[in-house]
């Protein structure tokens, strides 16, 4: 280097003649050898450390006119310097050893070399640098056992390819790769051999594409002789076909392409149909269309079905989402369809569609107001009907409700409380759908009347307080074929009501506390009716009135409750220690005045006679005011037993205490103006909780004082007055739920999600006692947890096999004797059970008997293989109304999600 320096600046002196003297040549040469040899030195002290780009620079740029001033200082010198090897700062190390080669321009970093050059980084068992060709190769080292480890890891920008070894020119940018890795969003892709064009373009031989976790032995993949990768864009190949277990299968295109991204948010794309048939609807195309990948926080699916005979369906899905402030999704549906053929007599023709909308946000998000959403709507027969539904839990509802409801507290003092409900209530039997759209809740916070904020709260004068509570609602009472056309919105009614409640408490006797209380309403309705003779029919009817009107009333109650505790000890070396039993009797009276000023009479025939009585306030949203006063005696006595029982656990010094009957309550009540029948009949209700909460038994029965004639008719008699008891039985039931598994409720909010469980949304059960339900557009549903396989693939002893299994028993017992009919009117008995075969392997099983019907109620087989890619599942119900069957085999990652095989069978549907 030093020698090379010299003969550069003696051609500058020797073919460069310059106007000075003899004796600054000589000088300046004299003292740049210097300054040459110096640096040399230092460059060959410093060569284990790093390649002091910068300095080759800054020497071979020296310039005579920085240390000779010429004469003329016009002349300059036109020679450009001289570039450096380097174009950046070289950052390495390694473990072993770092090996610098001067003579052949190398750089040799061993056993976990890491080297950091302008916009790559490189990590390897071994990376060789040679600077001066610009060019790098990494490869891996054999260990002690002779394997070879420490595989390549390059990465440029977002790019980064693993390969067994890899040669790389800095300058051009082109690489030479063998065995190379790459994944590209939820693909990846090993090539043979990979030539690297440029940062933007590769081309691979026999490349591997496949979505399995293990790169080096995937379950499957598609060989492409020849492939263009464009990364995070595209790759481009030519013959391609599938290998399943290294074994080359028919299926194959002679060229192809598939979209690379990686985008979290996804790609959008089309969305390939699955070929079925009915014995109704003829072939078919289901579930084709389009996925449109919004944005980052929603997407949207377009799909739809076509059928032979003319049927059609089409359906708009769509996710959204911001972490912790909201998540959500909204499913349209629409379905025409058609059975048989026109001209048949079997033909029919209907038209379904439903509407979901789910929507959650997160508490932390805005703790002062909170905005839900819970929409089912749609033709009552939808679930019945629909070809692409298969869920029978829904299809039993006889309703159908929706809910959206925003609610903010303003926290002044006093505090106010405001929300806002769009509700919807469908009957699927009889069509009849009531709105609210919507109703408004306002309210104000106690204020105490005559004691401060801070001050103690005693007596009946300092607990006197007052609210304020306002409810408005816009009601709608309409059927299916009405459904959003105008005459619904004309039929609305419209009111508002204000209540103003003064309360207070106090104690009498030390232990009985007394709460009277006194209210006041008024109701504002925008509409009433009026009694009109109909010129046709000459009978009076109901006419409804356009405007403003209002009623006030007021009503007064008080209460006189008390707790009562006894314990019965048995002895604390006894294992069970003590019962504690806890009795809370309470007595209410209500009194409400008459308003017989809002009813008048009208002549109901048109003679002239005016003899019945009726309110212009009939059928308003809140109704008519009282015409008759009314005075109320409530009495209830609610019990609650616990044990006190010596805990197993020996290190511990305190008994444990268990719950034993969580509620036994007896209410009734005594009408003081009635003429008969005055007293009303017992309500009897328990319920408990057994087995570490696992099984909830509820009980209730009605115990009818008086008694029944010849006819099987309620007489003004008492039942022991009649020769009978002292309560006669008039109707009970029994529902118990059993719930057990070998884990302790890990997917219970999974199934009380409406968003993850799909039966829930559309208004079925959360359990899966009448089956799972299934949305055959969306295969993508699994029983799967990935926690949960890696955690049983995990757990290798030999001893100790891991089967996850969950049962759930539910029990129902109702039985009438109303009118001496003594019959059971319900027993039944429903299972269901799912367990783990193996942690890849699940069976499923719902069922269920009726003791009265004497049958097998509805029943479903499931069964799932999660085969690590690719995902396998079989449903078949063998017997009933719902007789179906369906398999499906594919691959679970969205991107290749349209390579599949889905069958079923599906129940005939009747239209009606």
């Amino acid at each position: 280097m030093a020698r090379q320096k010299l003969s550069h600046i003696f051609t500058k002196i020797v073919f460069k003649p310059l106007r000075t003297n003899l004796f600054h040549i000589v000088l300046s040469a004299f003292f740049l050898t210097i300054g040459t040899a110096e640096s040399y030195s230092q460059e060959k002290k410093n060569n284990s450390t790093s390649i002091p780009a910068e300095k080759q620079k800054d020497t071979a740029t020296v310039n005579l006119a920085d240390i000779v001033k010429p004469k003329d200082s016009t002349k300059q010198d036109t020679l450009k310097p001289k570039k450096g090897f380097l174009e950046s700062k070289v950052k390495r190390k390694a473990v072993d050893y770092e090996k610098m080669d001067q003579k052949k321009k190398l750089l040799t970093l061993y056993n976990q070399a890491e080297l950091y050059y302008e916009d790559f980084e490189l990590k390897a068992g071994i990376i060789v640098m040679n600077y001066e060709k610009n060019e790098i190769y990494a490869g891996r080292i054999k260990d002690s056992l002779g394997n070879l480890t420490q595989r390549p890891v390059f990465k440029q920008g977002t790019n980064v390819i693993e390969p067994d070894s890899i040669r790389f020119n800095t300058k051009t940018k082109k690489a030479l790769v063998w065995n190379s890795r790459s994944v590209q969003g939820e693909m990846s892709i090993k090539g043979e051999i990979t030539k690297k064009e440029n940062d933007s373009v590769y081309f691979i031989k026999n490349a591997r594409i496949t979505t399995s976790k293990d790169i080096d032995n995937p379950e499957y993949y598609f060989l492409a002789r020849r492939l263009k990768l464009v990364p995070g864009k595209k790759a481009v190949v030519g013959i391609t076909n599938m290998f399943i277990a290294d074994v080359p299968t028919p299926i194959g295109i002679p060229f192809g392409f598939f979209p690379m991204s990686t985008d979290k948010k996804g790609a959008s794309g089309l969305i390939l149909p699955s070929p079925n048939d009915t014995n109704r609807q003829g072939f078919s195309l289901q579930n084709g269309g389009l996925y449109l990948a919004l944005s980052d926080h929603y997407d949207l699916a377009i799909l739809g079905d076509y059928y032979t005979n003319g049927s059609y369906a089409m359906r708009f899905e769509s996710s959204y989402g911001k972490r912790y402030a909201f998540r959500g999704n909204v499913n349209v549906r629409f379905e025409n369809q058609i059975q048989s053929e026109r001209g048949f007599p079997d033909y029919s023709k209907a038209t379904n569609y439903n509407i979901q909308w789910s929507h959650s946000q997160d508490t932390k998000s805005s703790p002062n107001s909170r905005f839900s959403a819970s929409v089912n709507m749609g033709s009552s027969k939808y679930y019945q009907q629909s070809m692409n539904q298969a869920n029978v839990g829904s299809a039993l509802n006889n309703t159908l409700s929706s809910s959206i409801s925003y609610s903010k507290t303003y926290n002044t003092m006093p505090q106010v409380n405001m929300s806002l409900t769009a509700t919807h209530s469908q009957n699927t039997q009889t069509e009849t759908i009531n709105m609210t759209l919507p109703t408004f809740q306002g309210s104000v916070d106690r204020v105490f009347l005559f004691a401060s904020e801070d001050e103690t709260k005693k007596g009946f004068i300092k607990n006197m307080n007052i609210q304020y509570n306002l409810n408005a609602k816009n009601e709608i009472t309409t059927n299916d074929s009405l459904f959003f056309k105008p005459q619904m919105f004309r039929d609305a009614k419209i009111g508002f009501q204000h209540t103003i409640p003064l309360s207070t408490n106090f104690k009498v006797f030390k232990y009985f506390s007394v709460t009277p209380s006194a209210t006041y309403n008024e109701v504002w309705t925008m509409n009433t009716y009026e009694k009109r003779i109909n010129p046709d029919t000459k009978k009076a009817e109901d006419y409804s009135v356009r405007g403003f009107d209002s009623y006030r009333t007021y009503n007064f109650s008080t209460g006189i409750s008390t707790t009562i505790y006894g314990t019965f000890n048995f002895g604390e070396d006894k294992k069970i220690q003590a019962i504690r039993h806890l009795m809370k009797p309470s007595i209410s009276y209500a009194y409400t005045p008459s308003f017989e000023k809002y009813y008048d009479t009208y002549d109901p025939d048109g003679t002239g006679t005016m003899q019945n009585e009726y309110t212009r306030f009939n059928g308003t949203v809140y109704g008519p005011p009282s015409k008759g006063n009314s005075n109320i005696l409530s009495f209830n006595l609610n019990n609650t037993f616990e044990a006190k029982v010596t805990d197993k656990d020996s290190t511990k010094t305190e008994a444990k205490k268990v719950m034993l009957l969580n509620s036994l309550n007896f209410s009734t009540t005594y009408d003081v103006n009635a003429d008969s029948m005055k007293l009303a009949p017992l309500r009897v209700s328990a319920g408990t909780v057994l087995f570490k909460d696992k099984m909830n038994i509820n009980f209730a029965a009605t115990l009818d004082p008086y008694a029944l004639d010849n006819a099987n008719k309620k007489i003004d008699m008492y039942n022991i007055e009649n020769g009978g008891s002292l309560f006669r039985l008039s109707s009970a039931n029994v529902t118990i739920n059993y719930s057990f598994s070998s884990k302790d409720g890990s997917d219970q909010n999974d199934r009380t999600d409406p968003l993850k469980n799909q039966s829930l949304r559309n208004g079925g059960r959360e359990d899966d006692l009448f089956g799972t339900a299934r949305d055959l557009g969306d295969n993508r549903q699994s029983q799967f947890n990935d926690e949960d396989i890696e955690e049983a693939e995990n757990n290798k002893s030999f001893y100790n096999a891991v089967l996850p299994w969950d049962i759930r028993l539910a029990y129902s017992l109702t039985y009438n004797n109303s009118a001496r009919q003594n019959e059971i009117t319900n027993n039944s008995l429903m299972a269901s059970g799912n367990i783990d075969l193996t942690p890849r392997w699940k069976v499923g099983i719902s069922t269920g008997y009726d003791f009265v019907q004497k049958g097998v109620t509805f029943t479903q087989f499931r069964f799932e293989r999660d085969l690590l890619s690719w995902r396998m599942d079989f449903n078949w119900v063998p017997i009933g109304t719902y007789t179906s069957w369906g398999f499906f085999i594919g691959i679970k990652s969205s991107v290749l999600s349209d390579i599949k095989w889905d069958k079923r069978n599906q129940p005939d549907r009747t239209l009606r």
